[in-house]
């Protein structure tokens, strides 16, 4: 266009030019100055004027299949494929309630295909659009050649396991960590080429979530009671084996098959007391309570838990009102039953299909009932146990401490006392399947329904070589001993 808007001069010129020569003969110089001027003048301003409005066109536009659709977002940029082959959009992305299987043991998150780069987790959006990929058109044929087209705006890419923590590309995602969230952002942004009018357009901005596990079955991981005096706390390690509770998790899954259910946690249980189960590689699980008689289990998902992969259970079982705490025959206002104990229980979890996905099993071979939240004598506690056909318990039945090591009181106070094998080092529990009631659910105040005392001692059956009884503590489940003072209670079954 510019190159029309210059003044034809020349051309103007050579018109006249027989004129002129004619006119210097008969005129003075003057006046062929005037008409060579007079000429030049007409003849520029007539083809400025002719040709000064602009030209409108199209503007820019994105585009995921060259052209034939014209699009505002960018959900085409937003892909993923897998070391197999298969791909998935925006479009057919139902991983939030069926996640991606990676197609091989040991992916890495690198494996997967995308438009960020293996790299970095960020790319401006003008490398993806432009060349090779040419995700744009201008039906004007504006945009072509080198940096004819800018795009601004950004591609981002994030990774988090299931409990929101970062991951790296180069990670190989594990079962109980999953499903993955693989989430790709792309911001606003705008197309622009160096010529036409109009020579932009705006687009919006997408984020799109794949959820992935890696090749490996859906399992239950842990199952997680109070984590309160769990880890080293005060010279003294509270977790114990590493094979058997993680102080971030709760306590490992030991076994599943149903032959030895009665490794896994817990084996000794009290209404109102519950522990979170923690699965990996499914979402969203329907779970049926189970019914073993006096002793049933309900499960609901875990309060606080957005991830749709913990689950609670919660044990209700025999229990003793408060009517009863305070009464010194409890059974004669309401029969506190017993259980058939050793009992085994198996939770399963079934996927939207109605497919068992998951299973839990446990043996219960213990039942505790409480009196509360009132002290009384070791005569009191020893009689209301024996009229609901209950006993005291023994040192063993609540806490794997050893009179040794690390103690809160001189060790002569627990001297005698024999307790959950395998021993802790010191006068304070460690968390074991099998180590004492104590030592499995941790700190009991900390289950509020279930009516246990903040920080304080149990009677037990058992008495040193003085006479005096044994008694626990109720939130680090070290040893003591006393006579002649009151104390909480609680009865063991059988």
């Amino acid at each position: 266009m510019y190159l029309k808007m210059r003044c034809n001069s020349d051309r103007a010129l050579n018109s006249v030019g027989f004129n002129i020569l004619s006119l210097v003969t008969r005129y003075n110089l003057f006046l062929v100055i005037f008409i060579v001027l007079f000429l030049t003048s007409y003849s520029c301003q007539a083809l400025i004027s002719s040709t000064s409005s602009p030209v409108y066109g199209r503007a820019p536009y994105l585009t995921f299949d060259d052209g034939r659709t014209r699009v505002t977002d960018t959900n085409g940029l937003l892909w993923i494929t897998l070391s197999n082959g298969s791909n998935f959009t925006p479009t057919t992305n139902n991983s939030s309630i069926t996640p991606i299987v990676l197609p091989n043991i040991g992916e890495s998150f690198a494996d997967i295909g995308m438009l960020v780069p293996t790299n970095t987790n960020s790319i401006p959006l003008n490398l993806i659009i432009g060349e090779p990929n040419n995700y744009w058109g201008d039906d004007d044929g504006d945009g072509q050649g080198r940096n004819g087209i800018i795009a601004s705006g950004t591609l981002s890419l994030s990774i988090v396991d299931k409990n929101n923590n970062a991951v790296a590309r180069s990670d190989v995602p594990t079962i109980c960590n999953a499903p993955y969230k693989v989430t790709l952002t792309s911001t606003n942004g705008t197309l622009n080429t160096l010529y036409g009018i109009p020579n932009n357009s705006n687009f919006n901005g997408s984020s799109e979530s794949y959820y992935i596990n890696p090749k490996d079955s859906p399992k239950v991981c842990f199952a997680k009671p109070i984590l309160v005096f769990g880890n080293y706390f005060e010279q003294h390690d509270f977790g114990g084996s590493r094979d058997i509770w993680n102080e971030d998790k709760g306590f490992i899954i030991q076994s599943t098959d149903p032959s030895s259910y009665n490794l896994n946690f817990p084996t000794i249980g009290a209404n109102n007391l519950y522990f979170d189960l923690d699965i990996g590689g499914a979402r969203s699980l329907t779970w049926e309570g189970i019914d073993e008689g006096k002793i049933t289990t309900i499960i609901t998902p875990t309060p606080g838990d957005s991830s749709g992969t913990s689950f609670r259970v919660t044990l209700k079982g025999p229990f003793a009102t408060k009517e009863q705490w305070e009464s010194n025959a409890p059974n004669n206002i309401k029969v506190i039953s017993k259980a058939e104990l050793p009992k085994s229980f198996e939770l399963v979890g079934r996927n939207s299909n109605g497919d068992a996905v998951v299973k839990y099993g446990f043996q219960l071979k213990q039942w505790v009932v409480n009196r509360g939240t009132n002290e009384y004598n070791y005569s009191s506690i020893s009689s209301w146990c024996d009229n609901i056909g209950y006993r005291l318990p023994k040192v063993k039945d609540l806490t794997n401490a050893s009179c040794r090591g690390i103690s809160q009181y001189p060790l002569s106070f627990c001297q005698d006392a024999v307790g959950a094998m395998p021993a802790s080092p010191d006068n304070y529990y460690q968390r074991r399947i099998g180590g004492g009631f104590f030592s499995e659910w941790g700190y009991v105040y900390l289950y509020p329904e279930a009516n246990f005392h903040d920080r304080y001692y149990y009677w037990t059956s058992d008495t040193n070589s003085q006479g005096s009884q044994f008694i626990i503590d109720s939130h680090r489940g070290d040893i003591h001993s006393q006579q002649n003072h009151s104390t909480f209670g609680l009865c063991v079954w059988p």
